[in-house]
């Protein structure tokens, strides 16, 4: 199905923000790009998206602007800031305007953000993402949304282009919360896969034959499926990484006591997390923290 009726505008172009471009061009959406960094603006506008030279020139050509930051303070300087996606937005941007933030970020600055769109006349979703960079690429994200419902239907046929699981979560902020609860249980798996790659290890059992035991049984995981052998063999380029695990645990971490609840297993995670970023590893795929079980055990 071809979708040349909605504009469509990306900003941030990593790891995963690059490859959701390019399942959106796939699906037929109008693209229009901008990053800080010029090359991969070029790339995509080589596939036919179309460049633009700032955030706000994307929101002036877009009907939807997507963005895909690493964290807060970078999602807020481009809807916010100079020359930004709400720079001046009822000059530039269409009426209406949808923004679909699909970084991962504080709950808290995620609401402040709805209700600065929502000041300037302008829809917002949250809307982050699990799946890593092979979901991006394979347009099989699972994508958690927040926002008005209204909004999250009429998002739909960009979501799918990029996702396959894609759920309504709540009012503004919900998609983000959902995503904490997503990021807790990827950190404490890691580290259950960390442990277990290790007690093996030194018992003497390959990871050859114990990674298919317990993907037959209850303790059966796509952390283990898709990072064990992975792990066992120190092969950690990344597809998350360590210092974005990091971020994300402790936007969970400070979310988490503004509630009052204790997260103990995840504080112990993003502490051997914080243990690999200091180290200088922090550009590794998070599935390193197996190197800090090893680290402990030595």
């Amino acid at each position: 199905m071809k979708h040349d009726s909605i504009s469509v505008g990306i900003i941030g172009l990593g790891r995963m923000g690059t490859p959701m471009a390019r399942n959106l061009l796939k699906a037929g959406f109008p693209l229009t790009v901008w990053n800080r960094s010029r090359a991969p603006i070029e790339a995509l506008a080589a596939e036919g998206a179309r460049a633009a030279g700032s955030a706000r020139q994307v929101a002036a050509a877009s009907d939807v602007v997507i963005t895909m930051l690493p964290d807060g303070p970078d999602v807020e300087a481009v809807l916010l800031g100079p020359d930004g996606v709400l720079d001046g937005v009822r000059e530039a941007a269409r009426p209406g305007l949808l923004i679909i933030d699909m970084s991962t970020i504080s709950p808290a600055v995620t609401r402040r953000l709805h209700a600065e769109a929502a000041s300037r006349g302008c829809r917002m979703l949250d809307a982050p993402v699990s799946g890593g960079d092979v979901g991006a690429q394979a347009g099989t994200l699972s994508i958690m949304a927040g926002g008005a419902r209204a909004d999250f239907d009429a998002a739909q046929p960009v979501l799918a282009a990029m996702g396959r699981t894609i759920t309504y979560c709540g009012p503004p902020g919900s998609g983000q919360l959902v995503k904490a609860c997503n990021q807790i249980m990827v950190a404490i798996v890691l580290a259950g896969v960390s442990e277990s790659l290790m007690f093996a290890q030194r018992a003497g059992v390959a990871p050859d034959v114990m990674i298919p035991v317990l993907q037959g049984g209850l303790a059966r995981t796509q952390v283990m499926e898709l990072r064990g052998a992975r792990m066992a063999a120190h092969e950690f380029t990344p597809g998350f990484t360590a210092s974005l695990h990091r971020k994300d645990l402790r936007i969970v971490l400070e979310t988490a006591r503004e509630m009052g609840i204790a997260l103990p297993f995840t504080r112990q995670v993003a502490e051997m997390l914080n243990r690999l970023v200091e180290r200088g590893q922090g550009d590794l795929d998070n599935s390193a923290l197996f190197t800090i079980v090893e680290e402990m055990s030595a």
